[in-house]
């Protein structure tokens, strides 16, 4: 298969190829996702199969106003209604129950299917032109880091999807929040480019599922996309070191070998220094700018796997705001491999 490399002027292309059961990669907000028609269960099944995604891992119908959401769900709360009035267009995914016509392929089974609307405004108009909800997890071979570039999603998905659509660097840098309204108290399963303080500025208590700072047990089913399986890794291992900046930084000077990978705020950049292309330092950004940081965090993790480090050793911020998202990110591709200072 050739995979078509489309611009912002190829949205009607992108839809058709999505109409007629297509995989196209499309830029949002957040990664790159590999889109699909959310109603057609072959199409669907294609996107595993891309992948090499597993079968009981979730995915989310991409959709472009929230008015869509009684299409493909039941008993829609109030809660989704304000969620939705204070951050769609954007990061967020809702978790609701599901109506008879979205395919059990989306929900892996599930009674519930993950909602969003992406902020992106080309992938807006694709999905608007294609008139349809697009399932669209990230464009990523499963469990490696996501793409926030379309040359990232290429690097993974040539030859094996319809299209790419370039839409430029992703803005937010990782994936959506994912907030569970099915049960009696709102359910964080994945934090993302809305935050925890966010969230509950709007509906007030929120849980904080175990499996967003933990791995989940086999026997454990998830509930949306990013909650089971070993993600975001690349192909080296990784280390994770939290703690005070300046210690976590001065922990990897010390413990590192030569030949590791790094990956450092910014200011500790000079601790590093003398190391060569093949022994990469990787600046994640100012350790006081987490935004920063989370748009750097998969080009990061991605980079190494261009070289031949042994092992990539991580700073890594705090959990307030968008950093808990981050440390997610950086602690599932660690396979929560943490050292604490």
């Amino acid at each position: 298969m050739q995979t078509l490399r489309l611009t912002n002027n190829d949205s009607a292309q992108a839809a058709e190829i999505l109409r007629a059961g297509g995989l196209v990669g499309i830029p949002t907000e957040t990664v790159y996702g590999l889109g699909a028609n959310g109603l057609n269960p072959e199409a669907v099944r294609a996107i595993f199969k891309a992948k090499g995604r597993p079968q009981d891992n979730p995915l989310i119908l991409h959709i472009p106003e929230a008015s869509w959401l009684e299409r493909y769900c039941e008993n829609v709360p109030p809660q989704a209604w304000a969620l939705a009035q204070r951050f769609w267009p954007g990061p967020l995914t809702m978790i609701l129950p599901r109506k008879a016509l979205v395919p059990d392929e989306v929900t892996a089974g599930l009674e519930t299917v993950g909602m969003r609307c992406p902020s992106h405004p080309l992938c807006q108009e694709i999905i608007r032109l294609a008139d349809i909800p697009v399932a669209a997890p990230s464009g990523n071979t499963s469990g490696r880091p996501s793409p926030t570039t379309a040359q990232h999603m290429l690097e993974d998905m040539d030859g094996k999807i319809d299209a790419i659509v370039d839409g430029g660097p992703c803005s937010v840098g990782v994936e959506s929040t994912i907030i569970d309204l099915t049960g009696d108290v709102p359910r964080l399963l994945r934090p993302g480019g809305i935050t925890l303080e966010q969230l509950r500025q709007v509906l007030g208590q929120v849980e904080v599922d175990p499996a967003v700072t933990r791995l989940m047990g086999a026997g454990e089913k998830p509930k949306a996309p990013g909650m089971k399986y070993r993600h975001y890794a690349p192909k080296a291992p990784v280390t994770v070191v939290t703690g005070d900046p300046a210690k976590a930084a001065e922990y990897i000077a010390q413990h590192a070998d030569a030949e590791d990978g790094i990956i450092c705020f910014e200011e500790f950049l000079p601790l590093f220094t003398g190391r060569s292309v093949t022994r990469p330092v990787m600046d994640l950004g100012p350790s006081g700018d987490k935004e920063e940081q989370a748009r750097h965090i998969f080009d990061a993790l991605r980079s190494f796997d261009h070289t031949s480090v042994p092992a990539i050793w991580a700073q890594c911020p705090d959990s307030g705001g968008i950093g808990l998202a981050i440390a997610n990110r950086l602690n599932k591709a660690a396979g929560f491999h943490i050292i604490q200072v």
